[in-house]
């Protein structure tokens, strides 16, 4: 059977709070480890009220903490935004704290908009730096040499597993060179997805960490026990990215009835490209969903997102798509 693994943004609902939404998290996480799911990870987002994961080492420690054997990570952190030795301490003290279930994906782009960027103290020219900055990051997971003289502590030693992730063909060419398990954002990227893993296959490099290419496919989905709920639910995700569009960062929108009175032509044609790879429907929609989408990208594994605002239809889908799963690829 192809793995299956959650995506969490930590959504924030208007009229909640930040902790609200991490402690939703924590049961998810604690619910779908139950189901089956081989790993969960969150990824750093900042300024953006509807996210609450941007301070994302902190939040795998909370979710890790409350787990037991589901792997916790990140997808992911954007390294242009830190130092390499930070972040080889912070995953060096994850995984001293919960050994052999932390995951360190990684990817270039800042995760956040220009004026916040500034108040990172960064600069946007770290993305020119992010091949040696992985190259760095690794040597510091990696057990300390003779003579090295700046070691992480915690993390030399641990070689916490490293995860290239993107949205182009750069990050598929480097995660060949590497020899590294290779994450393509098609959840939210979709048009070079096929041509970036077909890049990272052909060019693939065996390495100390890995022997063959391991590519890790995201996907929107969601599932309910009736098409036409599935599509209602589904519109929270359509209107999060109308209000990127409209410049509107807000929180996580409640579904609406109709979404064809939301946008306008060109916004529903512009979230329809951006979403090709979602599954949403019933249990006999996601089943030709999840075939159809391994076929087209032979994944060794499916990343799921379920952008779901209410709680307890989140963890349903995750449920059924989790069952589902399991009866058509045994």
């Amino acid at each position: 059977m192809v793995p299956l693994s959650v995506l969490d943004l930590v959504p924030v609902k208007a009229g909640h709070t930040p902790g609200e939404a991490l402690r939703e998290s924590l049961d998810l996480i604690r619910r779908v480890e139950g189901m089956g799911y081989r790993r969960y990870w969150v990824a750093e987002h900042h300024n953006m009220v509807g996210i609450a994961s941007a301070a994302t080492s902190v939040v795998i420690g909370h979710l890790a903490q409350g787990s037991q054997t589901i792997r916790v990570g990140s997808g992911g952190i954007m390294l242009p935004n830190h130092s390499p030795l930070l972040i080889a301490e912070q995953f060096g003290t994850l995984e001293s704290l919960f050994p052999g279930r932390i995951d360190l994906g990684l990817g270039r782009a800042p995760g956040t908009d220009k004026a916040t960027l500034r108040a990172l103290r960064r600069h946007g020219s770290e993305a020119e730096d992010f091949p040696q900055d992985v190259r760095e990051l690794q040597s510091l997971l990696a057990p300390v040499k003779p003579g090295q003289t700046v070691q992480a502590v915690p993390g030399a030693g641990t070689q916490v597993p490293l995860w290239i992730l993107g949205s182009s063909l750069y990050g598929a060419h480097l995660a060949a060179e590497m020899g590294l398990p290779y994450a393509f954002a098609s959840h939210f990227a979709p048009q070079a997805c096929l041509a970036a893993l077909k890049i990272y296959r052909s060019q693939f490099k065996p390495s100390t960490q890995l022997s063959k290419p391991y590519a890790m496919v995201g996907i929107n989905a969601v599932a309910a026990e009736s098409r036409k709920e599935a599509r209602r639910l589904f519109t929270s995700l359509q209107q999060a990215f109308v209000h990127l569009f409209r410049g509107n960062r807000g929180y996580c929108a409640p579904p609406i009835e109709d979404i064809e009175a939301y946008w306008a032509p060109e916004e529903r044609a512009q979230v329809n490209r951006m979403l090709e790879y979602s599954i949403v429907g019933d249990r006999e929609d996601i089943a030709i969903g999840l075939g159809e989408i391994l076929e087209r990208t032979r994944a060794d594994e499916l990343m799921v997102s379920s952008h779901i605002c209410h709680h307890p239809s989140r963890v349903a889908s995750y449920a059924l798509l989790a069952e589902v799963a399991e009866s058509i690829m045994p």
